[in-house]
C-alpha cells in the first residue's frame, strides 16, 4: 500500500483525470451519433409519412347514378371483368354517367369528372350487375384541374366551385385502394404504383435467382477449393474492385451485353434482373468468403476425421453454418439492388407501362424509375404520390428484408 500511495504523485492524478474524461467524451460522442442517426431516421420517416398520406388519397365526387331510366345490361357468358366494361361502354355508359354528373352537380361541375369516371361505375357494375336495377351513389374521380383547386394550387377559376361543391359535402379527398391496384397515367388522378411494384418484384426474383447461387459457389470455390497463386489473388482483387465500381457501369455493360444479345427485350425484368444480378454478385461473394472463412476448422477437421467426403464437409456442415453470414451479404446486396435507378435507366426500363407486366420478358418499370419520374413531372398533383410511391418501396424493402432477416435466423447455428 505505501509503495502505491508513493506512486500516486500529482502528475499521475492529473493524467488519470484526464484519462476518465477523455473516456467519457466518447462515450458521450457515441451516445450523440447515435442519438443523431434516430433522429435524422424518425425525421425521414415522420417527413415521408406526413407529405404520402395525401398520395393515397384522390379529390372525389358523390354521384347517384340511376340506371332504371336505361335499359343497360351486363351480357352473360363474358371471358372476364374487361369484357363487361366494353359491352357497358358500347351501351352508352360513359353519357349516362355524364349527365348524372351535370344533374346532381351543375353543368360547370358535370365536367370536371374525371376523363375516365364511367370505369369506376363499370367496374362497380362488373362485380354487381344487381346495381343496374337501382339508383346507386358512386364516388367519382375528380379532374386534376378541380382536384388541384380543391388543394388550393390548381387554378383560381375553379376554386369557388371546389368551395362549393366541398360544402354541399359532394367533394372530399378519400382513401384510394386503386393507387395500389392502378398502373402509371399521365393523370395523377388516375396513377398506381402496382405496375412499377410488380416490375420491381419480377425483377428482384431474377437478381436473386442469378446472384444468389453464383456467388454462393464462388464463394465456396475460392475459398475451399482454389489453390493460393497470383491467379486466385488477381480473382479476389477484380471481386473486391467490382463491388465497388458505380452502378451505372453495370447499366452499360447491361445496355452494351444483354440487350445486344435480346434486343427485343428491352426494358423487361430479365434484363434489368440480369443486370442488377451483376452489380448484387460481388457482395455476396466476399460476405459469403468471409462467413466460410468464419466457421472454425474444427468443424472440418472433425466431418473428415469421421469419414466424410471433401463435398459432404462442404456442403453438410461448412455451408450450413456460413448460411447466416452469408444472407446477411444477401441482404445487403438486394437492398442496394432495389434502391438502384441508374442502371435500370440504361437498358430502357423508364417507359411508359400503363399495363402491368404479365412474365419477365413483358415491358416493365420498377418503383424507384417510377418515382424518379414522377419526381420530374410538372404537374403538383404528383408530388403526393411520389412521396405515396416513396412509402410503398420503404415497406417492400422492410418487408423483403424481414423476410431474409427471418430466414437467417431461422437456418443460424450454435457451435
Amino acid at each position: 500500500m505505501s509503495e502505491l500511495a508513493t506512486t500516486r504523485t500529482p502528475a499521475f492524478e492529473a493524467r488519470l483525470k484526464r484519462r476518465y474524461i477523455a473516456e467519457r467524451r466518447f462515450r458521450l460522442a457515441g451516445l450523440g451519433a447515435i442519438l443523431f442517426s434516430v433522429a435524422v431516421l424518425l425525421f425521414l420517416l415522420v417527413s415521408m409519412t406526413f407529405n404520402g398520406v395525401g398520395g393515397f388519397q384522390r379529390a372525389t365526387l358523390v354521384v347517384p347514378v340511376d340506371f332504371t331510366t336505361v335499359g343497360l345490361t351486363v351480357p352473360g357468358g363474358l371471358p372476364d371483368k374487361a369484357s363487361a366494361v366494353r359491352a357497358l361502354e358500347n351501351q352508352g355508359l360513359p353519357d349516362l354517367v355524364r349527365f348524372s354528373a351535370e344533374q346532381t352537380l351543375g353543368e360547370d361541375g358535370g365536367k370536371q369528372i374525371g376523363s375516365d369516371a364511367w370505369r369506376t361505375v363499370a367496374l362497380q357494375v362488373a362485380d354487381n350487375p344487381a346495381l343496374l336495377q337501382s339508383r346507386s351513389e358512386f364516388a367519382l374521380p375528380a379532374s386534376d384541374d378541380l382536384a388541384s383547386a380543391f388543394g388550393g394550387d390548381g387554378q383560381v377559376d375553379l376554386q369557388p366551385l371546389a368551395r362549393r361543391l366541398a360544402a354541399e359535402g359532394k367533394l372530399a379527398d378519400r382513401f384510394d385502394p386503386g393507387f395500389l391496384t392502378r398502373s402509371d397515367a399521365t393523370d395523377p388522378q388516375q396513377v398506381g404504383i402496382w405496375g412499377a411494384l410488380k416490375g420491381s418484384m419480377l425483377t428482384m426474383l431474377v437478381t436473386l435467382a442469378l446472384a444468389f447461387p453464383i456467388g454462393v459457389f464462388a464463394a465456396l470455390y475460392l475459398e475451399e477449393y482454389a489453390k493460393r497463386n497470383r491467379w486466385t489473388d488477381l480473382i479476389e482483387v477484380s471481386i473486391n474492385n467490382l463491388a465497388a465500381v458505380p452502378s451505372i457501369i453495370f447499366g452499360l455493360l447491361g445496355l452494351a451485353v444483354f440487350l445486344g444479345l435480346f434486343p427485343h427485350l428491352r426494358s423487361a425484368p430479365l434484363i434489368g434482373g440480369m443486370t442488377l444480378a451483376l452489380m448484387t454478385m460481388p457482395v455476396i461473394v466476399i460476405s459469403g468468403r468471409n462467413a466460410i472463412k468464419a466457421v472454425p476448422p474444427s468443424i472440418r477437421d472433425g466431418a473428415m476425421a469421421l469419414g466424410a467426403s471433401p463435398v459432404q464437409v462442404v456442403f453438410h456442415h461448412v455451408l450450413p453454418l456460413a448460411l447466416p453470414g452469408i444472407l446477411t451479404g444477401t441482404i445487403i446486396g438486394m437492398a442496394r439492388a432495389l434502391g438502384e435507378t441508374a442502371p435500370l435507366l440504361m437498358i430502357g426500363m423508364r417507359a411508359f407501362v400503363a399495363t402491368p407486366p404479365d412474365g419477365f420478358t413483358d415491358p416493365a418499370t420498377v418503383l424507384p424509375v417510377q418515382i424518379f419520374l414522377w419526381s420530374d413531372e410538372i404537374d403538383r398533383g404528383f408530388v403526393e404520390r411520389t412521396s405515396a410511391a416513396i412509402i410503398v418501396l420503404l415497406v417492400f424493402l422492410l418487408v423483403m428484408n424481414g423476410l431474409a432477416i427471418y430466414l437467417r435466423n431461422r437456418f443460424e447455428k450454435k457451435w
